[in-house]
């Protein structure tokens, strides 16, 4: 039973082109402002039902998302927006349930993508899941996929291509410490939160904290990309349930993406020293123009 109010977590009904619209117009100046996102690589999208597979940073707040959304939206229309398979305890909280489904996001499970896929539309996952998104800050230029090969399954299941789809700098938002495995294991959080990780995090304005309490991103450029989608030779139920080739089609994937990370990774390295370089000589300039006693 629903309370009053409360979106059906594994409708498509929800999903209203305006809301991505506004949400474009509203939150796509602010998102540009504060983060300078480069985003490329969305004219190779092909037409038709495709599975967005990205990796996933910055916790809960994964600014990536929207800026994608936002992108998306300007760049190809609202039809090529994808709904969005999420946690299913995001999907139930009452802030986001408002939100959410209204922007195309429904539960994670093989039946909802099923039908967005009959429908002739994409989704997006991020395999990865809480493993990716509260991976620690040392591990930020990496792919963490974990064991999770659902989504390849999915996709040969469906007979539906992979666009990977890379984001370099949306886990600086914040500094995990720790994505906690050891402290979920002690205190079996799996069986309320449905996670393996609680992480310990230090953001914005919170400091120091157990767990990802929303926050205050912190300005850093975003850059995403694109790839060409990824079409496998086999497909069905048959290929879907051949471990081996699973495994073969997810380091596939996993090669592509963790390429352009390390790629996009390099790019922002070199646009920051670059600035900071710039920086120190207008400086130097500044002060030589200065008189002293």
């Amino acid at each position: 039973m629903r309370l009053p109010g409360f979106h059906d977590v594994n409708s498509l009904d929800n999903r209203d082109p305006k809301v991505l619209e506004r949400f474009a117009d509203i939150a796509g100046p602010i998102l540009w402002k504060w983060f300078r996102p480069r985003v490329r690589g969305l004219d190779r999208i092909p037409d038709g039902g495709a599975l967005y597979v990205c990796n996933h940073n910055g916790g809960f707040m994964t600014p990536d998302t929207w800026i994608l959304a936002v992108a998306l939206t300007r760049a190809r229309g609202t039809d090529d927006v994808p709904y969005a398979l999420a946690h299913q305890v995001v999907m139930e909280a009452p802030l986001t349930n408002q939100l959410l489904p209204a922007m195309g996001a429904i539960a994670a499970n093989p039946e909802n993508a099923h039908r967005v896929f009959e429908a002739g539309r994409k989704v997006l996952v991020y395999p990865g899941g809480d493993l990716d998104a509260f991976r620690p800050s040392r591990d930020r230029g990496r792919v963490v996929f974990g064991p999770r090969r659902g989504y390849v399954r999915l996709a040969l299941r469906e007979g539906v291509p992979i666009i990977p789809v890379v984001s370099a700098g949306s886990h600086d938002v914040w500094w995990v410490l720790s994505d906690g495995r050891w402290l979920s294991r002690l205190l079996q959080t799996h069986r309320f939160l449905r996670t393996d990780v609680l992480p310990i995090t230090v953001s914005v304005p919170w400091g120091l904290t157990v767990g990802a309490p929303p926050f205050v991103p912190l300005p850093v450029p975003i850059f995403i990309e694109g790839l060409d989608a990824i079409h496998f030779e086999r497909s069905g139920a048959e290929a879907a349930s051949d471990a081996a080739y699973v495994e073969e089609c997810h380091q596939r994937v996993l090669d592509a993406m963790q390429g352009t990370l390390d790629g996009l990774m390099e790019e922002r390295r070199l646009i920051r020293g670059q600035r900071i370089r710039e920086g120190l000589r207008r400086a130097s300039r500044i002060a030589s123009r200065t008189p002293h006693d």
